[in-house]
């Protein structure tokens, strides 16, 4: 499971130089509105510095890290909900993405030209939440219109589709208040029943604030960003401040002159890793891996998932004809030299079908078809 995050935002404020930096892509990045109209879609390694040290303890012959697709889609206008710009086109490609970055421009640049006319991230940042919030508007005003002509008879609905119209019509409320829709993420039934929707704004999402060297070198200390953070907070969204710059630089560095680069900055992460590792944390993702003298991989799963719901995500039929699952946690491997070592030493677990699997579990499969 390769976990997407759209870039999304007004044009002219980078997405498209952001996405180049991050993923290493080759996206056009000119200076004129609607420079991407089909989103462009990069791959990049899921940072785990686990993966590297379980390869080399088996002596895999193959390392094959998660990954993060980044979807570069085009600018946003105001007015896109009703067809501005790229208009449903744009709006269809946020649609099928796990999460979404607000890119916000947070740079000064007289030769890239702002669609506004002036620096303003809270401004922007307004504008896309408000598009994205009345093109739901519209969706859910003909939803329950259609739900509610269909029941006129007053025939009994099954469960289901009388939670869809219950959730679309506090959905549909909410939004006419000029809030965020919200549910029970912690009830399956509604959790199911909302993620079907494919709510624009109900996608996990953060802010990536695009910014100059000095800008990113002092973020969270003049006006300008303090006022962005409060106002992404507003929303229950981190802000990350990118240099598209500094990442570009990073792309062409080593592991060990990376970790200078960053020494210098004064950062413990780059704004890749921080972009990776927030949208994991929203979609309450967790990775384990499976290890061996072929091949060491590292699997993405969502925390609460089942021995056999992992073991699905290596193939489908271990999770069919799940028998069991053996684990030795990577602390483990670490501490005893590898997997024979940690078996004699009483590590390995034989965990069943209720088992919930944690971080950092190295697994191996037992299953029959």
């Amino acid at each position: 499971m390769s976990l997407s995050c759209g870039f999304v935002g007004l044009p002219n404020v980078g997405k498209s130089t952001l996405f180049n930096a991050l993923s290493n892509g080759k996206a056009a990045a000119e200076n004129f509105p609607f420079c991407t109209i089909e989103p462009n879609t990069g791959i990049v390694p899921v940072p785990d510095a686990r993966i590297d040290k379980l390869a080399q303890l088996e002596k895999s012959a193959k390392v094959i890290p998660a990954t993060m697709k980044f979807i570069d889609i085009a600018g946003l206008v105001e007015g896109a909900s009703k067809g501005e710009g790229l208009g449903n086109q744009f709006l269809s490609h946020i649609r099928g993405v796990d999460a979404v970055a607000h890119v916000v421009r947070c740079f000064k640049d007289p030769d890239v030209t702002h669609v506004k006319e002036s620096l303003d991230p809270c401004r922007d940042l307004d504008l896309i939440l408000t598009e994205l919030m009345l093109a739901d508007l519209e969706f859910l005003q003909q939803k329950v219109a259609k739900a509610k002509k269909g029941n006129r008879g007053g025939v009994t609905m099954d469960p289901t589709a009388k939670l869809d119209l219950e959730l679309s019509q506090r959905f549909l409320e909410a939004l006419e208040n000029g809030q965020m829709p919200e549910y029970d993420h912690e009830d399956e039934d509604e959790t199911k029943v909302a993620q079907q929707m494919q709510l624009l704004t109900l996608i996990p999402a953060f802010v990536c604030a695009n910014t100059d060297e000095e800008t990113y070198k002092n973020f969270g200390k003049e006006p300008i960003s303090q006022a962005l953070i409060a106002k992404a907070s507003e929303h229950k969204m981190e802000v990350i401040p990118v240099c598209a710059k500094f990442e570009t630089e990073l792309q062409g560095l080593d592991a060990e002159e990376a970790q200078m680069f960053m020494a210098d900055l004064g950062i413990e992460e780059s704004g890749l890793q921080r972009v990776i590792h927030t949208g994991y944390k929203m979609l309450n993702y967790l990775t384990f891996f499976t290890t061996g003298p072929d091949e060491t991989r590292a699997w993405t799963v969502t925390a609460g998932a089942t021995a056999p719901e992992a073991a699905g995500k290596i193939h489908t039929d271990m999770q069919r004809g799940f028998i069991r699952m053996e684990v030795i946690s990577y602390d483990d491997l670490m501490t005893y030299g590898g997997w024979n070592q940690a078996k004699e030493a009483g590590k390995l677990r034989i965990e069943g079908k209720e088992y919930i699997v944690k971080d950092g579990d190295c697994c191996f499969v037992r299953f029959s078809v």
